[in-house]
């Protein structure tokens, strides 16, 4: 695991579908936040090695989380909340 949730235990739960996938998130999770800490742990695979890449500004700054949301084109995982039952596709 990538990220242990320590504090908000008491927020909503909420699932979204990563690549078919049912991953848990908690209210007012990035998606970024919320696949990181789901273990899901990689948006892409990394154009420059054999590696997994998993964001790397973690703000909007950089070109490294981009994911597509259904209805919503591309957006940058760091960015974006999660909403219920969102369907969230990697490159």
């Amino acid at each position: 695991m990538r990220l242990q949730r320590v504090l908000d235990q008491d927020r909503a739960e909420l699932r979204f579908q990563l690549d078919g996938e049912t991953l848990t998130a908690r209210a007012g999770d990035t998606l970024l936040t919320a696949i990181l800490a789901a273990d899901a742990g990689w948006l892409r695979n990394s154009e420059f090695g054999d590696g997994k890449r998993a964001g790397f500004c973690l703000m909007g700054a950089c070109q490294d989380c981009w994911v597509t949301v259904e209805g919503q084109g591309r957006r940058r995982a760091c960015g974006t909340l999660v909403v219920a039952d969102m369907q969230v596709r990697r490159r």
